[in-house]
This record gives C-alpha cells, sequence and structure tokens, in this order.
C-alpha cells in the first residue's frame, strides 16, 4: 500500500509525478447535486501554481484542471469525480546530476531505503507538486462545507522568526502581499528578510494558522478518529510539515487549569458558547461550536543553491550543488493546501456524523 488515499466517507486518492504526463485527483463519496465546475477548483489551484512571484519557483506552470468524471450539467452525480493537471513545464535534465547522490534534507535516502528505486526528477511523489490533487480536492470539500456555513481560512503567521501582529491583524491585506501574512508591516520585513536568505543562497521555514469558522458542536469521533487526531495526520501528510498544535498547543503545558479551562456560558439564543477557546474548538475529539483553530510549522525548503556535503548511493562522501527552480520558501504556496487538507478532514468527518443518532436516519430514511 502507498498510502495515497484519504478519508473513509468523503475519500481522495492523489496520483502522478512532479515530471510524469500529469498529476491528480480522484474523489469518491461527493453527494450527488452539489454545483461544481471547473473554475471552482481553479481559483484554489491558482493560489498554488509556481511563478508567482521572486519567492516561489519559476516554473512556468499554468496548472489547469479538467474534470474528466462525476458532474454532469453543472452538479456532482454521486459518483466519483476525477480530476487531471497535465504537467507542461518539466525540465527533468536538471535532475540528471543528483540521481545517485541524496539530496540532503529530502526524501531520496529514505524512499530509496523503502523501495530500491526513487523517482529523481524532482522527488517524483515526495515532490511538493503532489499537492496539486488535495488543493483540487480540497475545493470540492471546501464548496461541500460552504452549504452548510462552514469556512476555512489559512494564512501565513510567521516567516524566519518575523510574526505578524494582532495589533495590525487585517485579512484584506493577505491579499496584498506575496506571502499571505494579514500583516503589512510584518510582511515587508519578511520580504527583506528572504532577500537577504536568497543572496546567502539559503532558503527560510514559516508558520501557517487555519482557522474552521461555522463548524457546529457535535463533529468528529470519541477514539481513533478524533477531530484534532485526523487533523493532525491530514496537516502532517503535507510535505516539510515538522509541527502542529490546536488551541493553546504546547503553551497549554505551561498554563493551569484554572487558566487552560474553557467556561461554558448561556447564549442569547438559548445555545451554550464558551467565554474563552483555549482547546481550539475541540474537546474529546469532538467540536465544541468555536472556532477550530490550528498552526503548522513547516521546515526551510531543502533545495538549496549552497554546496553542501552529502554521499552517493555507494556511501562515498561528495559535494552536491542543487540547481533547476526551487522555492526558497514553502509556505506562501502552502497556505492553500493546509485549507485543503483541513477542508477534506472536516468533509469526512461530518458525512461520517450521519449515522450517529438515530433521529438523523429517521429523518432520511423514516415513513414521515
Amino acid at each position: 500500500m502507498s498510502g495515497s488515499v484519504f478519508g473513509k466517507c468523503f475519500q481522495v486518492m492523489t496520483w502522478g509525478e512532479s515530471h510524469g504526463k500529469g498529476i491528480g485527483a480522484v474523489i469518491d463519496g461527493c453527494p450527488a447535486g452539489l454545483e461544481l465546475c471547473e473554475e471552482d477548483i481553479q481559483r484554489f489551484l491558482d493560489r498554488r501554481k509556481p511563478g508567482q512571484s521572486r519567492f516561489t519557483t519559476q516554473r512556468k506552470e499554468e496548472d489547469r484542471v479538467e474534470i474528466l468524471s462525476g458532474v454532469f450539467e453543472g452538479r456532482t452525480t454521486g459518483c466519483p469525480i476525477a480530476l487531471e493537471v497535465r504537467n507542461m513545464d518539466q525540465r527533468s535534465r536538471d535532475y540528471s546530476g543528483i540521481k545517485d547522490v541524496y539530496r540532503p534534507g529530502h526524501a531520496d535516502y529514505s524512499f530509496d531505503a523503502k523501495y530500491g528505486f526513487r523517482d529523481y526528477r524532482g522527488g517524483g511523489r515526495s515532490s511538493g507538486r503532489e499537492t496539486i490533487g488535495r488543493v483540487a480536492a480540497g475545493a470540492i470539500a471546501i464548496k461541500l462545507l460552504r452549504e452548510f456555513g462552514i469556512e476555512i481560512k489559512a494564512y501565513t503567521k510567521e516567516i524566519g522568526g518575523i510574526s505578524i501582529s494582532q495589533e495590525h491583524f487585517d485579512w484584506k491585506e493577505m491579499e496584498n502581499n506575496r506571502l499571505y501574512m494579514p500583516d503589512k508591516k510584518a510582511a515587508a520585513e519578511a520580504e527583506a528578510l528572504l532577500e537577504k536568505m536568497m543572496g546567502q543562497k539559503d532558503s527560510l521555514g514559516g508558520e501557517i494558522e487555519c482557522v474552521i469558522d461555522g463548524l457546529k458542536a457535535g463533529v468528529g469521533e470519541p477514539v481513533f478518529d478524533k477531530l484534532d487526531a485526523n487533523l493532525a495526520k491530514a496537516i502532517f501528510s503535507i510535505g516539510a510539515v515538522k509541527g502542529m498544535e490546536i488551541g493553546d498547543g504546547f503553551a497549554a503545558a505551561r498554563s493551569r487549569g484554572s487558566f487552560n479551562n474553557d467556561r461554558f456560558c448561556p447564549g442569547e439564543d438559548g445555545g451554550i458558547f464558551k467565554a474563552t477557546n483555549h482547546a481550539g474548538g475541540i474537546l474529546g475529539g469532538i467540536s465544541d461550536g468555536s472556532p477550530v483553530v490550528f498552526r503548522a510549522a513547516f521546515k526551510p525548503t531543502p533545495s538549496i543553491a549552497s554546496l553542501q556535503k552529502t554521499v552517493n548511493q555507494k556511501g562515498e562522501e561528495t559535494l552536491l550543488e542543487i540547481k533547476g527552480r526551487h522555492d526558497p520558501i514553502i509556505v506562501p504556496r502552502a497556505v492553500v493546501v493546509v485549507e485543503a487538507m483541513a477542508a477534506l478532514t472536516v468533509a469526512d468527518l461530518l458525512l461520517q456524523n450521519m449515522g450517529a443518532r438515530l433521529e438523523h436516519l429517521k429523518l432520511l430514511f423514516g415513513e414521515g
């Protein structure tokens, strides 16, 4: 098993390699009747495609998506939805010099140890280009969730130690800079630092924060399919993610119960809400009605132009200078990937939840 399938009810399989003919996804379990066209998916792919600024790889790809099945007359049919994006600007020759060499920070060695073979052209399935299938599938999940008033929004929280300020937080500003930072001052400082790192043939990492709004209480399972557990698996499955925290995260370990506990309060509409949200919207693996908030830490891009020491397949020491087109930072293009994986997780658990109560099933299949 290659582990290319995600989800139980809203199930996604991604396929393809960075330098193959194409890349894409198959989605099984999307309910029939959802309005869907290629443009609904394309606007998300446009946010992750390469060549958008100096801070992304200059590989020139339009990343145009084509829906091959599962949609008829503008609506989903309930059958598997197949999506394809053709690779148009591969330069496999850029990688011929490293076919027998293990790049530091990459999956070359571990992939070779597992399979005894690897696709050295851009990393094959280990390439960041694999996320095209995730984003395309996630776009469908996001549209499905909007039918229930659920919105998912991610943004760059930190780059190279430069963090956004709540004082200057502005959602609109995120669309005005190349780093997807909702803070004009922090974005300018981060861009200057990136320019400096590029001059030194180096790279940076950063942190993405994601907010899931409108998710009602009661979504998620109490044991192995906890909402937070499934979110963690989804986010950690993204290449370059090295850490994740939900709500207060690691800060909760340094807190006290009297502070960390979120007090329940009666709502004006007769409902219940929390006075604070240290738990990040999840209690016992199940959504509690507050916004779900989590953060993901991305390591610096391992493909750097500096001369590095490494070994070849024979275990002999050698020097490596990576050529080709690479991102000096992964974070800005990964913002939409985080949104996609969060959406796939919530959509899957939302559909699983349909059988949680007898009255829900009676509403669907009862005589009334």
